[in-house]
Protein backbone atom coordinates (compact mmCIF):
# COMPACT_ATOMS: atom_id res chain seq x y z
CA UNK A 1 0.00 0.00 0.00
CA UNK A 2 1.44 3.53 -0.94
CA UNK A 3 1.63 5.30 2.10
CA UNK A 4 -0.01 8.67 3.15
CA UNK A 5 0.78 12.12 2.64
CA UNK A 6 1.44 11.93 6.71
CA UNK A 7 3.92 9.00 6.42
CA UNK A 8 7.76 10.07 7.72
CA UNK A 9 10.70 8.49 5.97
CA UNK A 10 10.92 5.28 7.25
CA UNK A 11 7.50 4.23 6.05
CA UNK A 12 8.71 5.74 2.39
CA UNK A 13 11.72 3.76 2.28
CA UNK A 14 10.15 0.41 3.83
CA UNK A 15 7.71 1.26 0.70
CA UNK A 16 10.28 1.35 -1.70
CA UNK A 17 11.90 -1.69 -0.80
CA UNK A 18 9.18 -4.25 -0.01
CA UNK A 19 9.82 -3.78 4.05
CA UNK A 20 13.73 -4.71 3.56
CA UNK A 21 16.24 -2.41 5.19
CA UNK A 22 20.10 -2.30 5.82
CA UNK A 23 20.81 -1.69 9.48
CA UNK A 24 22.16 1.51 8.41
CA UNK A 25 19.09 2.93 6.46
CA UNK A 26 17.36 2.20 9.11
CA UNK A 27 19.65 4.26 11.89
CA UNK A 28 19.07 7.38 9.75
CA UNK A 29 15.63 7.41 10.80
CA UNK A 30 15.53 5.82 13.95
CA UNK A 31 17.91 5.63 16.76
CA UNK A 32 20.12 2.48 17.12
CA UNK A 33 18.17 1.33 20.59
CA UNK A 34 14.82 1.72 18.75
CA UNK A 35 16.03 -0.54 16.40
CA UNK A 36 16.94 -3.11 18.19
CA UNK A 37 13.89 -2.91 20.76
CA UNK A 38 11.54 -3.65 17.30
CA UNK A 39 13.78 -7.13 16.73
CA UNK A 40 13.72 -8.12 20.21
CA UNK A 41 9.76 -7.59 20.63
CA UNK A 42 9.35 -9.74 16.93
CA UNK A 43 7.58 -6.69 15.17
CA UNK A 44 10.62 -6.13 13.15
CA UNK A 45 12.67 -9.42 11.85
CA UNK A 46 16.44 -9.77 12.14
CA UNK A 47 17.26 -11.53 8.63
CA UNK A 48 21.38 -11.10 8.38
CA UNK A 49 24.00 -9.22 10.02
CA UNK A 50 23.25 -5.78 8.67
CA UNK A 51 19.38 -6.79 7.05
CA UNK A 52 16.05 -6.33 8.77
CA UNK A 53 12.65 -6.89 7.78
CA UNK A 54 10.34 -4.37 8.60
CA UNK A 55 7.93 -6.97 9.81
CA UNK A 56 7.77 -10.42 10.99
CA UNK A 57 6.31 -12.67 8.28
CA UNK A 58 8.34 -15.12 6.12
CA UNK A 59 10.15 -13.15 2.95
CA UNK A 60 7.71 -12.69 -0.42
CA UNK A 61 9.10 -12.60 -3.97
CA UNK A 62 9.61 -8.89 -3.74
CA UNK A 63 11.43 -8.91 -0.21
CA UNK A 64 13.71 -12.01 -1.76
CA UNK A 65 14.79 -9.70 -4.78
CA UNK A 66 15.57 -6.92 -1.76
CA UNK A 67 17.44 -8.75 0.29
CA UNK A 68 20.03 -10.20 -2.70
CA UNK A 69 20.58 -7.30 -3.67
CA UNK A 70 21.16 -5.35 -0.33
CA UNK A 71 23.59 -8.26 1.36
CA UNK A 72 25.69 -7.73 -2.73
CA UNK A 73 26.44 -4.55 -1.28
CA UNK A 74 27.17 -0.92 -2.61
CA UNK A 75 26.58 -1.24 -6.73
CA UNK A 76 25.12 -4.93 -6.70
CA UNK A 77 22.22 -5.24 -9.45
CA UNK A 78 19.34 -8.36 -10.34
CA UNK A 79 21.03 -9.36 -13.77
CA UNK A 80 20.64 -12.73 -15.76
CA UNK A 81 17.25 -14.93 -15.36
CA UNK A 82 16.14 -13.00 -12.17
CA UNK A 83 16.51 -9.20 -14.02
CA UNK A 84 14.98 -10.89 -17.38
CA UNK A 85 11.89 -12.51 -15.37
CA UNK A 86 11.41 -9.17 -13.60
CA UNK A 87 11.20 -7.84 -17.10
CA UNK A 88 8.64 -9.84 -17.63
CA UNK A 89 10.32 -12.81 -19.81
CA UNK A 90 8.54 -15.75 -18.82
CA UNK A 91 9.78 -19.69 -18.31
CA UNK A 92 13.11 -18.92 -17.14
CA UNK A 93 14.14 -19.96 -13.94
CA UNK A 94 13.09 -18.33 -10.92
CA UNK A 95 15.56 -19.68 -8.41
CA UNK A 96 18.90 -19.20 -7.58
CA UNK A 97 18.72 -15.31 -7.78
CA UNK A 98 21.49 -13.68 -9.99
CA UNK A 99 22.84 -10.41 -8.50
CA UNK A 100 26.20 -8.30 -10.85
CA UNK A 101 28.35 -6.35 -8.97
CA UNK A 102 31.46 -4.36 -10.37
CA UNK A 103 34.30 -6.75 -10.50
CA UNK A 104 36.02 -3.98 -8.44
CA UNK A 105 34.50 -4.75 -4.97
CA UNK A 106 33.31 -8.26 -3.54
CA UNK A 107 30.34 -9.07 -2.27
CA UNK A 108 29.33 -9.58 1.40
CA UNK A 109 29.84 -13.25 1.34
CA UNK A 110 29.46 -13.64 4.87
CA UNK A 111 26.04 -11.97 5.12
CA UNK A 112 25.40 -14.46 1.95
CA UNK A 113 26.18 -17.40 4.33
CA UNK A 114 23.85 -16.00 6.81
CA UNK A 115 20.41 -15.93 4.95
CA UNK A 116 17.50 -17.80 6.09
CA UNK A 117 15.82 -20.53 5.38
CA UNK A 118 13.24 -18.87 3.66
CA UNK A 119 15.54 -17.17 1.32
CA UNK A 120 16.20 -17.97 -2.38
CA UNK A 121 19.93 -19.01 -2.88
CA UNK A 122 22.29 -16.04 -4.17
CA UNK A 123 24.73 -16.15 -6.99
CA UNK A 124 26.98 -13.32 -7.25
CA UNK A 125 28.45 -12.66 -10.58
CA UNK A 126 31.15 -9.93 -10.92
CA UNK A 127 31.97 -7.75 -14.16
CA UNK A 128 34.21 -5.07 -15.42
CA UNK A 129 31.83 -3.80 -17.85
CA UNK A 130 28.83 -2.68 -16.80
CA UNK A 131 27.98 0.80 -18.65
CA UNK A 132 25.07 3.05 -17.40
CA UNK A 133 23.16 2.27 -20.45
CA UNK A 134 22.85 -1.42 -19.47
CA UNK A 135 21.10 -0.24 -15.94
CA UNK A 136 17.61 -0.24 -15.76
CA UNK A 137 15.93 2.17 -13.14
CA UNK A 138 13.69 -0.59 -10.76
CA UNK A 139 13.12 -1.73 -7.48
CA UNK A 140 15.28 -3.13 -7.18
CA UNK A 141 17.21 -1.83 -9.21
CA UNK A 142 18.45 -4.12 -12.64
CA UNK A 143 20.13 -4.79 -15.83
CA UNK A 144 18.31 -4.04 -19.00
CA UNK A 145 16.50 -6.56 -20.40
CA UNK A 146 19.18 -7.46 -23.68
CA UNK A 147 21.61 -7.12 -20.81
CA UNK A 148 20.11 -9.52 -18.89
CA UNK A 149 19.32 -12.31 -21.52
CA UNK A 150 22.93 -12.11 -22.95
CA UNK A 151 24.18 -12.21 -19.45
CA UNK A 152 21.98 -15.12 -18.97
CA UNK A 153 22.79 -17.29 -21.73
CA UNK A 154 26.28 -17.20 -20.86
CA UNK A 155 25.55 -18.43 -17.33
CA UNK A 156 23.38 -21.10 -18.45
CA UNK A 157 23.57 -24.59 -17.49
CA UNK A 158 24.67 -26.11 -21.06
CA UNK A 159 24.30 -24.45 -24.27
CA UNK A 160 20.97 -25.53 -25.15
CA UNK A 161 19.52 -23.96 -22.02
CA UNK A 162 21.28 -20.76 -23.82
CA UNK A 163 19.66 -20.69 -26.95
CA UNK A 164 15.99 -20.87 -25.10
CA UNK A 165 16.80 -18.07 -23.11
CA UNK A 166 17.53 -16.34 -25.98
CA UNK A 167 14.63 -16.98 -28.05
CA UNK A 168 12.15 -16.66 -25.33
CA UNK A 169 13.32 -13.14 -25.15
CA UNK A 170 12.78 -12.46 -28.51
CA UNK A 171 9.78 -14.84 -29.56
CA UNK A 172 7.86 -12.82 -26.22
CA UNK A 173 8.36 -9.85 -27.95
CA UNK A 174 10.48 -8.45 -24.83
CA UNK A 175 13.62 -7.46 -26.99
CA UNK A 176 15.03 -7.02 -30.49
CA UNK A 177 17.63 -9.09 -31.85
CA UNK A 178 19.34 -5.60 -32.67
CA UNK A 179 19.22 -4.74 -28.78
CA UNK A 180 20.91 -8.06 -27.70
CA UNK A 181 23.77 -7.96 -30.54
CA UNK A 182 24.52 -4.01 -29.02
CA UNK A 183 25.14 -5.63 -25.73
CA UNK A 184 27.42 -8.53 -26.87
CA UNK A 185 29.18 -5.79 -28.61
CA UNK A 186 30.78 -4.73 -25.75
CA UNK A 187 31.29 -7.73 -23.87
CA UNK A 188 34.42 -9.11 -25.86
CA UNK A 189 35.06 -11.58 -23.33
CA UNK A 190 31.30 -13.37 -22.87
CA UNK A 191 31.51 -16.94 -22.25
CA UNK A 192 29.77 -18.71 -25.28
CA UNK A 193 30.18 -15.51 -26.97
CA UNK A 194 30.10 -17.45 -30.75
CA UNK A 195 26.76 -19.42 -29.73
CA UNK A 196 25.14 -16.22 -28.48
CA UNK A 197 26.15 -14.68 -31.86
CA UNK A 198 24.82 -17.13 -34.11
CA UNK A 199 21.98 -17.37 -31.82
CA UNK A 200 21.27 -13.75 -32.33
CA UNK A 201 21.66 -14.43 -35.99
CA UNK A 202 19.16 -16.98 -36.38
CA UNK A 203 16.62 -15.56 -34.53
CA UNK A 204 17.24 -12.04 -36.95
CA UNK A 205 16.78 -14.07 -39.94
CA UNK A 206 13.36 -15.34 -38.52
CA UNK A 207 13.92 -18.08 -36.26
CA UNK A 208 12.10 -17.46 -33.17
CA UNK A 209 11.06 -20.25 -31.91
CA UNK A 210 14.08 -22.90 -30.66
CA UNK A 211 12.81 -25.88 -32.88
CA UNK A 212 13.36 -23.26 -36.29
CA UNK A 213 16.71 -22.42 -34.57
CA UNK A 214 17.75 -25.89 -34.54
CA UNK A 215 15.99 -26.67 -38.12
CA UNK A 216 18.31 -23.62 -39.71
CA UNK A 217 21.37 -25.06 -37.79
CA UNK A 218 21.28 -28.53 -39.30
CA UNK A 219 20.82 -26.30 -42.37
CA UNK A 220 24.14 -24.82 -42.25
CA UNK A 221 25.78 -27.88 -40.88
CA UNK A 222 24.36 -29.91 -43.81
CA UNK A 223 25.74 -27.49 -46.86
CA UNK A 224 22.11 -26.79 -47.80
CA UNK A 225 21.03 -23.39 -49.09
CA UNK A 226 19.58 -21.00 -46.34
CA UNK A 227 15.60 -21.00 -46.24
CA UNK A 228 13.55 -17.49 -45.63
CA UNK A 229 11.73 -18.20 -42.49
CA UNK A 230 8.65 -16.97 -41.00
CA UNK A 231 7.97 -15.78 -44.75
CA UNK A 232 4.03 -14.20 -45.35
CA UNK A 233 1.83 -16.34 -47.71
CA UNK A 234 -1.64 -15.79 -48.30
CA UNK A 235 -3.60 -19.14 -49.63
CA UNK A 236 -6.14 -19.93 -51.73
CA UNK A 237 -8.97 -18.72 -49.36
CA UNK A 238 -7.36 -14.99 -48.99
CA UNK A 239 -6.14 -15.81 -45.70
CA UNK A 240 -2.57 -15.28 -44.54
CA UNK A 241 -0.55 -17.72 -43.42
CA UNK A 242 3.29 -18.10 -42.48
CA UNK A 243 6.04 -20.30 -43.45
CA UNK A 244 8.22 -21.76 -40.69
CA UNK A 245 11.25 -22.10 -43.92
CA UNK A 246 10.66 -21.41 -47.39
CA UNK A 247 12.96 -22.04 -50.46
CA UNK A 248 10.93 -19.71 -53.06
CA UNK A 249 12.94 -20.85 -56.04
CA UNK A 250 13.06 -24.31 -55.45
CA UNK A 251 9.23 -24.21 -54.25
CA UNK A 252 9.87 -26.16 -50.95
CA UNK A 253 8.24 -25.56 -47.51
CA UNK A 254 9.20 -27.23 -44.47
CA UNK A 255 7.16 -26.85 -41.37
CA UNK A 256 8.57 -27.48 -37.95
CA UNK A 257 5.71 -29.02 -35.61
CA UNK A 258 5.44 -28.38 -31.82
CA UNK A 259 3.53 -30.51 -29.46
CA UNK A 260 0.22 -28.41 -30.18
CA UNK A 261 0.04 -29.19 -33.86
CA UNK A 262 -1.24 -32.58 -32.25
CA UNK A 263 -4.39 -30.85 -31.34
CA UNK A 264 -7.17 -31.99 -33.54
CA UNK A 265 -8.23 -28.65 -35.02
CA UNK A 266 -4.48 -27.63 -35.53
CA UNK A 267 -4.13 -30.85 -37.38
CA UNK A 268 -7.29 -30.17 -39.58
CA UNK A 269 -5.85 -26.62 -40.24
CA UNK A 270 -2.36 -28.07 -40.93
CA UNK A 271 -3.87 -30.41 -43.48
CA UNK A 272 -5.79 -27.46 -44.79
CA UNK A 273 -2.51 -25.51 -45.30
CA UNK A 274 -0.62 -28.38 -46.82
CA UNK A 275 -3.33 -29.36 -49.15
CA UNK A 276 -2.98 -26.02 -50.58
CA UNK A 277 0.51 -25.90 -50.82
CA UNK A 278 0.86 -28.98 -52.98
CA UNK A 279 -2.34 -27.82 -54.78
CA UNK A 280 0.09 -24.68 -56.17
CA UNK A 281 2.03 -26.75 -57.36
CA UNK A 282 5.12 -26.78 -54.37
CA UNK A 283 6.43 -29.37 -52.14
CA UNK A 284 5.72 -29.15 -48.43
CA UNK A 285 7.90 -31.12 -45.47
CA UNK A 286 6.36 -32.00 -42.39
CA UNK A 287 9.20 -32.33 -39.27
CA UNK A 288 8.40 -33.38 -35.64
CA UNK A 289 10.41 -30.37 -33.73
CA UNK A 290 11.69 -33.36 -31.90
CA UNK A 291 12.87 -34.96 -34.76
CA UNK A 292 14.67 -31.92 -35.85
CA UNK A 293 16.66 -32.04 -32.33
CA UNK A 294 17.59 -35.74 -31.79
CA UNK A 295 18.14 -36.83 -35.55
CA UNK A 296 19.26 -33.56 -37.44
CA UNK A 297 21.01 -35.83 -39.74
CA UNK A 298 17.45 -37.81 -40.97
CA UNK A 299 15.64 -34.76 -41.55
CA UNK A 300 18.84 -32.73 -43.32
CA UNK A 301 18.59 -36.15 -45.84
CA UNK A 302 14.98 -35.22 -46.61
CA UNK A 303 15.44 -31.46 -47.02
CA UNK A 304 18.09 -32.46 -49.49
CA UNK A 305 16.00 -35.20 -51.58
CA UNK A 306 13.73 -32.62 -51.65
CA UNK A 307 15.38 -29.60 -53.10
CA UNK A 308 17.38 -31.88 -55.36
CA UNK A 309 13.93 -32.94 -56.72
CA UNK A 310 13.01 -29.35 -56.76
CA UNK A 311 15.84 -28.70 -59.86
CA UNK A 312 18.84 -27.61 -56.90
CA UNK A 313 22.16 -28.19 -57.40
CA UNK A 314 25.03 -27.90 -55.05
CA UNK A 315 27.71 -26.85 -57.42
CA UNK A 316 25.44 -24.62 -59.33
CA UNK A 317 24.15 -22.27 -56.62
CA UNK A 318 27.22 -23.12 -54.15
CA UNK A 319 27.18 -19.74 -52.15
CA UNK A 320 23.60 -18.61 -52.49
CA UNK A 321 22.46 -16.80 -49.24
CA UNK A 322 25.91 -17.27 -47.52
CA UNK A 323 25.97 -18.74 -44.11
CA UNK A 324 28.66 -16.56 -43.03
CA UNK A 325 28.54 -15.40 -39.50
CA UNK A 326 30.10 -11.95 -38.80
CA UNK A 327 32.30 -11.39 -37.05
CA UNK A 328 32.07 -8.75 -34.34
CA UNK A 329 35.03 -7.44 -32.59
Amino acid sequence: MVPDDAAGALEWLAFEQAGVLTSVQARTVLTEGRVRGLVRSGRWRSISRGLLLAGNGRLTRDQQLWVAVLAAGSGAVLAGATAATEAGVRGLRSEPLHVLVPASRRAGRTILRQLPIDMAAVVVHRTSVLPTGHLQVGRPPRTTTARALVDAASWASSPRVAQEVLAAGCQQRRVLPEELAAVLEVLPRAPRRLLIRQTIDDIAGGAEALSEIDFVRLCRRAGLPRPDLQRRRTDAAGRTRWLDAYWREWGVHAEVDGAHHMDVRQWAADMRRQNDVWTAGERILRFPAWLVRAHPEQVADTVRRALLAAGWHPRRHKGLKSWTVPVTR
